[in-house]
């Protein structure tokens, strides 16, 4: 049989990230000991009292659905977080999500129409770019490559590239694919463009409680950008939730009436004893957030080291747990053969909008860490 596929879908590519870990996947089946660096995944267990009141919830019988926005005590606790952020937050205009990235996917989809210009900075995560596609929309990407990878220098160039024409600006801060924290500034300088030419902006601030020693504002607590800002968030990365699917986008009312549309003709609702768990999750977890970000600061200050020690300059970012390495100007074969030869498994630059460049996620032990740049020098790709 010969399917007629809808152009949607043959606008995008397979995810660059997935592909490599799926390569990763294929060679550790065969025996090989592959250092996986190319997923986003914290390597710590979730926290215990996170996974005791998701099971606390089963055996209460949370498992059915809810409502399709999220159980009123989670919406209400995202609220009161937000709210500590200082953005003028209401449970109502929250929707509990199955993960971060399906928050994003309904955003897209209720604001982006065929044509509509999405404004992207490079480099950027690689779903941005197919969530534009499936929607419709035309891209316009702006290069921070040349600042090292920061924004508020490159306001510039944002300034020529947005426009009256612009219907949707992504800031993503701490910044996957690069741990980039923008400043103050920079996130000043983005409300002067979106209230001067009236364009929404996406904050994804999946990232916001993986700092070092830098705070991270919120977009939406800017003057003016309440009425104008979708804040995404969520549980898997500060929380070590990556499986457990749970994010949400708060968003103002009129707006998030329309994302709630798709939300529950979609996916209905997040499960029900996640919910109950991300409760557990806001109220009660400091103390392991910060144990991990400790943890994440050492990976990362020991891994800019090993890399200065060979002569390789990397841009160290504030947050996340990302680095891009600078590598052969042809870096999709550069990553192809480092996973081959060296059995370490990276992303290249490339997929994210920034090529001649490769992620690294030291969301990985030490040893690993130390492994991973030994094989890289031993067989030549550093």
């Amino acid at each position: 049989m010969s399917f007629d596929f809808a152009a949607r879908v043959e606008r995008v590519e397979p995810s660059a990230t997935l592909a490599i870990s799926n390569k990763a996947s294929e060679l550790e089946a065969e025996g090989v000991d592959v250092v996986d660096l190319s997923v986003g995944e914290p390597d710590f267990p979730t926290p215990g009292n996170i996974v005791e009141a998701g099971q606390d919830a089963m055996d209460a019988g949370h498992t059915g659905y809810t409502p399709s926005n999220g159980i009123p005590r989670l919406r209400d606790a995202i609220s009161e977080k937000l709210r500590g952020d200082g953005i003028d937050a209401d449970s109502d205009e929250v929707i509990v999500t199955p993960g971060g990235k399906q928050a994003l996917f309904e955003t897209f989809q209720t604001l982006i129409d065929d044509g509509d210009e999405v404004v992207l900075m490079d480099p950027a995560w690689v779903s941005y770019e197919a969530m534009t596609k499936l929607a419709g929309g035309s891209l316009n990407r702006v290069d921070l490559a040349p600042y090292d990878f920061q924004l508020e220098p490159a306001l510039d160039d944002l300034a020529a590239a947005v426009s009256d024409d612009t219907e949707l600006l992504v800031v993503n801060s701490p910044s996957n694919p690069t741990g980039a924290v923008y400043t103050e500034a920079a996130f000043e300088g983005v409300r002067d463009l979106a209230v001067d030419h009236d364009i929404t902006v996406i904050s994804d601030e999946i990232y916001q409680r993986v700092t070092y020693g830098v705070d991270q504002p919120s977009l939406a607590a800017f003057d003016g950008m309440g009425e104008r800002t979708v804040t995404i968030n969520g549980f898997s990365k500060a929380y070590s939730m990556t499986g457990w699917r749970l994010g949400y986008l708060h968003a103002p009312e009129a707006l998030a009436s329309q994302a709630a549309k798709l939300h529950s003709h979609s996916v209905s609702c997040a499960v029900n004893f996640v919910q109950h768990a991300g409760v557990e999750a806001i109220e009660n977890t400091d103390d392991a957030v910060t144990e991990m970000r400790d943890a994440f600061r050492e990976r990362r200050d020991m891994l800019a080291d090993l890399f200065a020690g060979h002569d390789v300059d990397v841009p160290v970012g504030d947050g996340a747990f990302y680095m891009m390495l600078p590598v052969a100007a042809d870096d999709q074969s550069w990553c192809a053969g480092a996973i081959e030869d060296a059995h370490v498994a990276t992303v290249p630059g490339s997929a994210f909008g920034s090529p001649g460049y490769a992620r690294i996620s030291y969301a990985a032990s030490e040893d690993r860490l130390r492994e991973a740049v030994d094989r890289l020098v031993a067989e030549g790709y550093l």
